[in-house]
């Protein structure tokens, strides 16, 4: 099974009847305590700078304590894996070493996660293409680190978490409810490369950044009821011009 066909699998089982947009968020928080040998686990938003900017989903108090350190201090795991879009993995918070040890790479957030109960934190960034999401942060109650297939596995999660973030609300099924989402009308967002091309003409045309250009595509696919994929292709031919000044429609 490809990455692709996993995440969908992730999907179908976290969406349910009665499900919402706004529920899927806290569900895969959950399911990140279920399947992986994790305590618990945030959802955290990130702006341009790698800072956090809003929680979305904790599992539990020690979770929120988590992204509420890092958003007061600045510093933190989250930060790094924005930072260099790849993940940090810490199986021991308390490891000596001041260089390799997280004591060295960040003395606040390790000596306030260690009182707060966590002793191993694991962070996956969010992304599409150059633009930074948020990030999906694991952690343990007791030292420990994730084996390869658990690694996969959170990488997986992440992907799901990316997907959700971008379109929990792009696409809605016709004879459901308010905020009901079909995760195979999702459009995953790491195998989006038009959306990422589209999202790079509509900063140049729109003389904005690659946060705001997405949320111009999202907001276009969203008000009529298409694919974010589709809109994007449209951009990218020229048909949707968009941003201050464009009449949005196609030529």
């Amino acid at each position: 099974m490809d990455a692709e066909a996993r995440v969908r699998v992730i999907l179908a089982d976290l969406v349910r009847d009665g499900t919402t947009a706004a529920d899927l968020p806290r569900r895969l928080v959950e399911r990140c305590g279920r399947v992986l040998p994790v305590s618990g686990a945030g959802l955290a938003l990130m702006d341009d700078t790698d800072h956090p900017a809003g929680l979305v989903a904790a599992s539990d108090g020690v979770a929120v304590a988590l992204e509420d350190l890092q958003f007061t201090l600045g510093e933190g795991p989250c930060v790094d894996a924005s930072r260099t879009g790849r993940p940090v993995l810490v199986p021991d918070l308390a490891a000596a070493d001041p260089y390799l040890g997280a004591a060295g790479r960040w003395p606040a957030f390790t000596r306030e996660a260690l009182a707060a109960g966590a002793a191993a934190v694991f962070t996956f960034p969010l992304r599409i293409g150059a633009i930074r999401l948020g990030v999906l942060d694991l952690y343990r109650e007791r030292p420990g680190g994730l084996d390869e297939a658990e690694v996969a596995e959170a990488l997986d999660l992440a992907s799901t978490a990316t997907t959700v973030l971008l379109h929990a609300q792009a696409r809605r099924g016709p004879d459901a409810g308010p905020g009901w989402v079909e995760p195979w009308s999702l459009p995953l967002a790491h195998d989006r490369a038009v959306v990422h091309q589209a999202t790079g003409v509509v900063s140049v045309t729109a003389g904005t950044g690659l946060g705001e250009a997405l949320l111009l595509l999202r907001a276009r696919a969203y008000t009529e009821q298409r694919p974010l994929d589709e809109v994007a292709a449209d951009v990218i031919a020229g048909r949707v011009r968009l941003g201050p000044g464009a009449a949005g429609e196609a030529t």
